[in-house]
């Protein structure tokens, strides 16, 4: 039965896709194409790698109401931002080479996720709680920072800031749209190699050690793919908090099974639905641009909201 779902969800993603290429399509059509197809690898890219992610990280904390942005990663991607304009002005940040800012960004957001993965986490894997509140506390220090910088900002400044600060994919660079996509194939499939694994993983510290499974080398390994991918995400088009809960979420209602080897790929695939088809959605039928990650960020917000509710009545 999952295994069927899940072909229904990879023809589903084929079809949102064909008409997000196709609709309306007029000349020069060679010229739109290619536009839409970088649009389209972009959407697909960023929601696949948030789906599984979101996964991922939810299996490690063995919490299915959390986010890998509840550790920080928007607000230091906002407090990067904020520092590079800070220090560079406008016209600086304007001319800086965009696989330079791409690179720089995603090796800032893997390396203090791995600095405080390793930190928290080097005796062992199962504090798993004080990782999450000391992400959500870093997460606010870092938003009051770029709040203050902000104020340092003269306008035109600060509209930069705001602008790069939340997620678009109108104008994503073709070369790092490669090595965003070659970096998720290689992530899904170290997730993918972790599967059965995270399956056992997922039974909790003290049954997967009797079972005979390295409990913190796999937990380990999955936040190292967790920060590998949210960062790549990130740095192409931006961050989206609750993306990740939506696939998740959905992923677990329209896939029930534990087995990560259809939970992985099945997160990926409704992340890339969500997007393509909101994008279409906004731009092709209704003509907008610009409201897409409010939408989604507003749905998962809600979704949050009755996850927890619901939690708290049970």
């Amino acid at each position: 039965m999952a295994e069927r779902r899940l072909i229904l969800l990879a023809l589903a993603l084929a079809g949102v896709s064909a008409l997000f290429i196709l609709w309306n399509l007029r000349a020069p059509m060679g010229f739109i194409l290619s536009l839409r197809l970088v649009k389209l690898a972009s959407l697909c890219i960023v929601g696949a790698a948030i789906g599984t992610a979101t996964v991922l990280f939810q299996t490690v904390a063995a919490n299915r109401l959390l986010t890998p942005g509840i550790v920080g990663f928007d607000a230091l991607f906002v407090f990067i931002q904020t520092m590079l304009v800070l220090t560079l002005g406008a016209a600086g940040f304007a001319t800086l080479p965009v696989l330079a800012q791409f690179g720089l960004e995603t090796l800032v957001l893997v390396v203090a996720a791995l600095a405080l993965f390793g930190a928290l986490l080097r005796k062992g894997s199962d504090d798993i709680l004080r990782l999450v509140l000391t992400g959500v506390i870093l997460g606010v220090l870092l938003r009051g920072l770029a709040g203050l910088a902000q104020r340092l900002l003269d306008p035109s400044e600060f509209a930069i800031v705001q602008q790069a600060s939340f997620a678009t994919f109108g104008a994503v660079d073709r070369a790092q749209l490669a090595i965003a996509a070659a970096v998720l194939a290689l992530s899904v499939v170290a997730a993918l190699r972790l599967a059965r694994l995270l399956d056992v993983a997922a039974l909790g510290r003290g049954t997967a050690l009797s079972l005979g499974l390295d409990f913190d080398r796999v937990i380990f390994a999955a936040l190292g793919v967790v920060a590998l991918l949210v960062a790549v995400s990130m740095a192409l088009v931006g961050p989206i908090t609750f993306l990740g809960l939506l696939a998740a979420s959905l992923a677990h209602a329209i896939l029930p099974t534990w087995r990560h080897a259809l939970l992985l790929p099945g997160a990926a695939l409704i992340g890339a639905i969500i997007l393509v088809s909101g994008q279409f959605v906004f731009e092709r039928l209704l003509g907008l641009q610009s409201t897409l990650t409010v939408i989604v960020e507003f749905l998962g917000g809600l979704l949050f909201l009755f996850l927890v509710l619901r939690r708290s009545r049970s």
